[in-house]
Order: C-alpha cells, then sequence, then structure tokens
C-alpha cells in the first residue's frame, strides 16, 4: 500500500469519526473538505450529493441521513474506505495501468460463485442448470481474490448457486481481505442472527437479496415460505444496522409486480438501501423463452425505473436499460468477469461459454484468452446503448464469438449450444430493434 493510499484512508477514518459527533453539523464541512480533495474530479456528482444534502425536498435528504444514523457505523466506514478509496480510486488507476500494459480487459469487479448448491430450485435459474456438486474451495477463492488485488481489483461478488451455503467461508474471507468490499446475491433464507453478527464484525460484507415481488410472485418462483422467511432476514439486517439491497429479475409474468410503486414504497419501509435490476435471460436447455419481457413491459419498466430513482430514496440499478452510464456491455472483462464454480472464467454471468479454468490459468492469462479479447475488440457490440448485449439483443455477435474462439459451454450438467442460446434470443432481438431505435433517437434529440 502506497503512501498516499494510506493517508487517503486515513483521512476518510478520521472524516467518518468527526461526522458522527455531530452529523447534522459536520455533514456540509465534510462535503467542503471532499471538494478541496477531489479538485475538478466528479464535480456534477458532488454538485448533486450537496443538493440531497441540504434540501430537505430532496428525495435523498432522508437517504443521507438513514445512511448516518441507521447503519452501524464500523459498516459504514468500513464500506466506505474499501468501495472509495481502495475499489474507485486507487484500484481504478491500477486497472487503467494494466489495461495498457497487457492490452486487455481489466475488470472492476468479478462476479464468482463459492458453489453451485443452493437450498432452492427456482423456476427459470440458470445456475440450476449447474447441479450442486460444484465448489471452489477457499484457498481458490483466496488466490482468485489475491489476483484481483495485485490488478486494482478490490470489489467482489459472489452468486451462485446460493452462496451463504458457504457462509463460515465467506467471512473468513472478509477477515482475511478486509480490504475489499463484498456483495453476495441471495435468497435470504440462510440469513440468521448468528450470521447478521458475524457481518457486523467484519464490515465489508452487503447481502442483495432476491425477490420477485410481492409474496405470490416471489414464492410462485421460489417456493412457499421463502417471501417469508427473505423479509423476516431483512428485518434482522434492519435491526442490526446492516447495509443490505435487493435483487429483482423482471420477467413476462412479474413485470407488473416487480416494477410497482406499491412495491418499490414496500422496499423503502423496509429499511433497503438499492435495488438491482435485471432483465429475465433464457439461458439454459430448459430456460424458457416465453418470460422474455415484450417491448412495451421492457419500455414501461425503465420509464418506471427511472422516474422512481429520481422522486424516492432507494438507489435503482437497471442493469440492462442502463448501459449508457457505463457505456455499452461490460462484460468479458471490461468491468467484470465470470467465474463458475468449476473454475471456468466465463465472459458474463449470462453467458456460459469458457476458454480457461482458473485451476489451469492465472487470472490475467484468462483475461488475454481468445474470447475475452473477442469481447474487449467487439465492445460495444452496438452504438445503441439501449441495445448493448451480444446475446440478447445482437445474437449474431455472440454466436461469432463462440466459434472463431471455439470456446465451449460451461454448463457440465446439460451443455447449451450457441445456436441453441441465441436461436431463444433472435425474435425478442428483432421485435426489440425498433422500440430501442425510436427511443434512442429521441433521447439523441432531446
Amino acid at each position: 500500500m502506497d503512501v498516499s493510499t494510506t493517508m487517503k484512508k486515513f483521512g476518510l477514518e478520521q472524516a467518518f469519526k468527526y461526522l458522527y459527533k455531530d452529523p447534522e453539523k459536520n455533514l456540509l464541512k465534510l462535503m467542503d473538505w471532499a471538494d478541496k480533495f477531489a479538485g475538478e474530479e466528479f464535480g456534477p456528482q458532488r454538485k448533486m450529493v450537496r443538493e440531497a444534502m441540504t434540501n430537505p425536498d430532496h428525495p435523498y435528504y432522508s437517504y443521507i441521513r438513514r445512511l448516518i444514523h441507521e447503519i452501524d457505523p464500523h459498516v459504514m466506514q468500513t464500506t466506505a474506505v474499501n468501495f472509495f478509496i481502495n475499489a474507485a480510486l486507487d484500484g481504478w488507476k491500477t486497472q487503467e495501468k494494466y489495461r495498457k500494459e497487457y492490452g486487455c480487459n481489466i475488470p472492476w469487479a468479478i462476479l464468482l460463485d463459492p458453489t453451485s448448491a443452493c437450498n432452492l430450485h427456482c423456476t427459470g435459474c440458470w445456475a440450476a442448470e449447474y447441479g450442486n456438486k460444484l465448489n471452489l474451495t477457499f484457498e481458490e477463492i483466496d488466490d482468485i481474490i489475491r489476483q484481483g488485488k495485485e490488478l486494482g481489483v478490490y470489489f467482489y461478488i459472489y452468486t451462485g448457486g446460493e452462496p451463504l451455503v458457504r457462509k463460515d467461508d465467506l467471512i473468513r474471507l472478509c477477515e482475511k481481505h478486509s480490504d475489499c468490499v463484498f456483495l453476495s446475491f441471495t435468497n435470504g433464507t440462510l440469513i440468521d442472527e448468528a450470521f447478521a453478527d458475524e457481518m457486523l464484525r467484519v464490515g465489508n460484507f452487503v447481502p442483495a437479496i432476491s425477490l420477485e415481488g410481492f409474496e405470490e410472485a416471489t414464492d410462485g418462483r421460489r417456493g412457499n415460505g421463502v417471501y417469508e422467511k427473505a423479509t423476516a432476514a431483512m428485518r434482522i439486517l434492519r435491526e442490526k444496522k446492516l447495509f443490505y439491497g435487493i435483487s429483482a429479475c423482471y420477467t413476462s409474468a412479474n413485470f407488473e409486480s416487480i416494477t410497482s410503486e406499491e412495491f418499490f414504497d414496500h422496499l423503502i419501509e423496509m429499511g433497503a438501501y438499492f435495488i438491482w435490476y435485471f432483465h429475465y435471460m433464457p439461458v439454459g436447455n430448459d430456460a424458457s423463452p416465453e418470460l422474455l419481457p415484450t417491448p412495451e413491459q421492457r419500455i414501461e419498466t425503465c420509464r418506471r425505473i427511472r422516474k422512481y430513482r429520481a422522486e424516492k430514496p432507494l438507489f435503482a440499478m437497471d442493469f440492462q436499460n442502463d448501459a449508457e452510464y457505463v457505456g455499452g456491455c461490460i462484460a468479458g472483462g471490461r468491468r467484470y468477469l465470470h467465474i463458475n464454480a468449476n473454475g471456468d472464467m466465463d465472459p458474463c454471468v449470462f453467458v456460459h461459454y469458457s476458454d480457461s479454468n482458473i485451476r489451469e490459468k492465472t487470472l490475467l492469462e484468462g483475461l488475454r484468452s481468445p474470447i475475452m479479447m473477442a469481447y474487449h475488440d467487439g465492445q460495444p457490440f452496438n452504438e445503441n446503448m439501449l441495445r448493448p448485449c451480444p446475446m440478447l439483443e445482437n445474437p449474431d455477435k455472440l454466436r461469432a464469438m463462440v466459434v472463431c474462439t471455439e470456446a465451449h459451454s460451461t454448463d457440465l450438467q446439460s451443455p447449451e449450444s450457441v445456436e441453441h442460446l441465441c436461436s431463444k434470443c433472435d425474435q425478442y432481438a428483432e421485435n426489440w430493434k425498433p422500440a430501442a431505435e425510436k427511443l434512442w433517437n429521441e433521447k439523441a434529440r432531446a
């Protein structure tokens, strides 16, 4: 760790101690300090934050005060230092250095599956296709993180399977890599008081609980009683003053419920701090293309999420429709890649084709492999940022990359050919194209 990073961390830690002495009085003083520290960087963002701090009518006025008063100070400080200093500021500089040096993508985050095991079997879940016998050992995950940090990666996201099947190992990794932020997508049913206490202790583990809407929609996909268990976990997290959010997959069947204002307001009442919306992807031989949203449903989903984001104190991210803010597809290591429980390095959590395994290659070697370089050379896959994905909206692009790189399916239980996968997206892409072109052109003229 260099002297500059150490000083930044120390400064931010002291700033938090100062803030908690008298939050209302010291909040703006800290913003003044941040303005001097950042110089010309992030000017518009800092202006928005200042507005949210000072205007009681701003939707995030109450949100900022919740962060201060309703999150444990240790958790708040640890998350902030690891995310803003390690992952965002210093980590990004290191990533940029290696992007130039090696001429390949270097990710900002790494998604990995500690296990393919899960205590549920949800309808339409691609993870269920893997079966439940695959695991990355503690030592393998530890080594992935070690390699990642050497490249400047301090943000790790667990998927699965159900990651909390390995909760003891996950806490050990939080302890060993106390300079990282760990986010975990989870069904929430394994979160109890004891695990919440462990989260409080380490301070750098953030759960994103998966919901499909209210009780009927959630239990319909995940099984009877799951909604009740998930919301019970949310109550524990709030009582323990922990930071948490929601993961939501919208389909043709649940879009109305999961994007409703009633659902959004309910999550605010339950104490969630963010929601991450994902578009349903027809991954796996048994996936149902009928669950793909219609163009009208996708447009309405986009409209609603952007409206709520501007008006309500819950930060919402729309993985598919917010591509314009990150320059299109972020997979293939451009901003993230996926390592499954068998060690295969996939370009995307939804694209299960690989030519590299972490047990045979280093992380950097995998990032320079043919399939990852095909992503690097092909991005963005469409100038229209409402059509970012090489699978969902541009299936011929994924067909070509998999064929030319000879990447293989990493679904060991039921391998799916790229033709089979992309054929499920062809009609969707054709139907979405005119709607996306109309919306994108309107935005350009605005």
